[in-house]
């Protein structure tokens, strides 16, 4: 008997290296089946969370299409919208011009001179890479006048070193550029070779230039070595030939004579860039007049918003029988809301327009789902009248807002849903408010269900050490009883 107390020794059986080795019972399957069981409440609220989630997630799309929708309404009710002017050239190969601010008005311009920069060529050498010389290049910006005279301007000299191993057109050409001193240089091939052309950054009197050389072969003014790149016809140097002089434009607006360093007047005209590009034999004609094609286009690209959001709404809310599938904000109420908010506001009026009462009377006509559709021609005819249109869309009525422009409506609408207290803003923080409160059980519950899963493990760990010691103690009596009986018959 001292083999079965020494194998039911201890309160629960045999000592197991694992669940279930004991007895052969399978503990883990066990207890996992019965986790699945108690883990359901949290697998639903799981879900429940992956559905409220995909709201919050669409909810976000949505507020983001309000948004574009109020961006573009609000561009109708900016004062710049309708200030906005364009203009058209009668020739605008000689003269451009981009309208900002102008007023609308007729502008004759004359050109008699362009703006140029100082260009000069060397003479011609075998190709870019021929050696030119060695020394210093000192180049100095100004103004030539009569005789050749010539005043420096406000920058100093700047000396440029070339080396013998920069010596060649190319390298002197490299150093140049490297030296940012308000001259570009390039390298011109022609049937008689490659020439250095140097040319002064900006156009204009003032951006002239010469070039005096110390040549390191000795002979500043030779015109070979380096010296073939001196130009300062005020000592009587010209070893480069001046191929175009630096000079302003010059220019008649209606009458008054202009000046320019640029061929681009931004200044000449209020509110009107011009841009001139050839001279001109007889007066060039600027009309400006108002934008409709910018008002028209901001008028058209709010109509896109606007159908994007109710697409969007509309899409977001419907059901489809044949798969039985629900969106993800089928049914719920505060997008219904805005639905019906919009179809009403879209669909009323205002006095402010004059002659324009609904948006049909523009050529924007409510059609399926409260979509508009444009109407260009009658859109057009409605923009032969900005005045009216204008207030259509940016009146405001002090004693009744709900009888302000449609633009101004469209906005106050936005504001309301989208503010702090608006439809919009408390149906997405109701839901997540949801995700939070089930996100709460959760936890809870994964904390209750850890302390499940070890007292069922303890449990059932505990049954198969008593079965494991069961057996052990079944296998012991069948071994003495059934070896007894067999020794009294021998």
């Amino acid at each position: 008997m001292s083999s079965v107390s020494s194998a039911t020794s201890g309160s629960s059986g045999p000592a197991l290296s694992s669940p279930g080795i004991g007895s052969g019972l399978d503990v883990n399957s066990i207890v996992n089946k019965l986790m699945a069981v108690e883990s359901q409440p949290v697998t639903d609220l799981q879900k429940q969370n992956d559905v409220l989630n995909t709201k919050i997630s669409t909810y976000g799309q949505i507020k983001g299409a309000i948004s574009a929708m109020q961006d573009a309404a609000n561009k109708l009710t900016d004062l710049s919208t309708w200030a906005s002017t364009a203009a058209s050239s009668s020739d605008s190969t000689a003269v451009s011009a981009t309208a900002g601010s102008a007023q609308p008005g007729s502008y004759a311009i004359t050109v008699s001179q362009l703006a140029s920069p100082q260009s000069l060529s060397s003479s011609a050498f075998t190709d870019a890479n021929t050696s030119v010389g060695s020394g210093t290049l000192t180049i100095q910006l100004g103004t030539w006048g009569a005789n050749n005279t010539f005043t420096p301007g406000s920058s100093g000299p700047a000396t440029i070193n070339i080396s013998k191993a920069q010596g060649s057109l190319s390298g002197i050409r490299d150093q140049i550029n490297k030296a940012n001193v308000g001259v570009t240089a390039s390298i011109v091939t022609d049937s008689s070779g490659a020439r250095l052309v140097l040319s002064s950054k900006q156009s204009g009197v003032s951006n002239g230039f010469k070039i005096t050389v110390n040549d390191a072969a000795g002979n500043n003014t030779s015109g070979t070595g380096l010296s073939a790149l001196a130009y300062d016809p005020s000592n009587s140097v010209a070893a480069m030939t001046l191929n175009q002089t630096a000079s302003n434009a010059e220019a008649v607006i209606n009458g008054l004579p202009i000046n320019s360093t640029s061929n681009s007047l931004s200044n000449s005209i209020g509110g009107l860039s011009v841009n001139l590009t050839k001279v001109t034999s007889s007066p060039v004609t600027i009309s400006v007049t108002t934008d409709t094609t910018g008002i028209q286009k901001n008028i058209t690209d709010f109509v896109s918003a606007y159908n994007g959001l109710l697409q969007m709404l509309s899409d977001d809310t419907k059901y489809d029988p044949t798969n039985k599938q629900a969106a993800p904000l089928q049914g719920d109420s505060t997008i219904v809301g805005l639905q019906n908010q919009l179809r009403r506001l879209s669909s009323g009026g205002t006095s402010l327009g004059g002659a324009f009462k609904r948006l049909a009377d523009i050529g924007l006509d409510p059609g399926k789902n409260g979509q508009l559709q444009v109407k260009s021609t009658k859109l057009s005819s409605a923009l032969s009248d900005l005045s009216d249109l204008k207030q259509f869309f940016m009146g405001l009525d002090t004693a009744n807002p709900s009888n302000n422009g449609f633009a101004q409506q469209w906005n106050s609408f936005a504001n309301q849903v989208l503010g702090t207290n608006g439809a919009f803003t408390l149906g997405q923080q109701g839901l997540q408010k949801e995700v939070s409160n089930n996100t709460d059980q959760i936890n809870n519950l994964q904390t209750n269900l850890s302390l499940t899963q070890k007292r069922l493990q303890a449990q059932y760990s505990a049954l198969d050490g008593k079965m494991a010691s069961m057996q052990q103690l079944s296998s012991y009596v069948s071994q003495q009883f059934g070896g007894g009986g067999s020794k009294s018959s021998g």
